[in-house]
């Protein structure tokens, strides 16, 4: 089980249904600082889709039994869902922007801590978090209280969580949410800074994917 601090606790209730948007509400008899491994732990209190986590991520996509919404996913999209990928990313591909001339994670993540200054203390999410290269060090910078870790792809959310383990970050400001980035399962007004680095290439609709609706 994972336990929640109360800042996670009181963030949660910021989540929403990709379908409606309305908040989501905690299935009775759940504890409201806990995050049981795997089970419906959440549904929308307007259509009353009911929602589940694994001992990895909370999973807020919209999945092929909806009849309400269907979205199609890039080929990019679909190519990082190979478990082989998904391992090899941050262990070699991800080490191609480097390669190419970038300044490196360090250099990158000082830069957006700057840019993000005003935001500090809320909540971030980081779309197309992949394996987590930033999403675990906001965790470990403390710097927000709660960095949601966001991605469609299952595999780069476990290899995340993967890192969390073996790096030991704690996980009381730090949740995995599995969603599109077209449809952002937050509500509005709930959150305080947004993060995508090298992702909007593997957006079907950028201009959606950039509208940010939950500010």
């Amino acid at each position: 089980e994972l336990s929640l601090n109360d800042d996670v606790v009181t963030r949660l209730d910021s989540l929403a249904c990709p379908i409606c948007y309305q908040p989501l509400i905690r299935n009775s008899g759940a504890n409201p600082k806990i995050l049981s491994p795997r089970g419906l732990n959440f549904r929308c209190q307007n259509c009353q889709k009911a929602y589940s986590n694994y001992e990895e991520y909370i999973d807020l996509s919209v999945t092929d039994d909806s009849n309400e919404y269907v979205g199609a996913m890039p080929s990019a999209t679909e190519v990082f869902r190979n478990p082989l990928v998904s391992y090899l990313y941050e262990r070699g591909y991800g080490k191609n922007f480097t390669w190419s001339g970038f300044s490196g994670l360090d250099k990158e993540f000082e830069t957006v801590t700057k840019y993000l200054q005003p935001t500090l203390g809320g909540i971030i999410v980081d779309a197309s978090c992949g394996s987590g290269m930033f999403s675990r060090r906001f965790a470990k910078n403390g710097m927000y209280s709660v960095a949601v870790a966001l991605d469609f792809t299952e595999n780069m959310l476990k290899e995340c969580y993967g890192f969390v383990k073996q790096e030991s970050i704690t996980t009381r400001n730090l949740v995995l949410v599995r969603a599109d980035i077209s449809r952002l399962p937050f509500v509005t007004s709930s959150v305080d800074a947004v993060h995508a680095g090298a992702a909007i290439h593997c957006c079907l609709s950028p201009s959606t994917a950039v509208r940010l609706p939950f500010f």
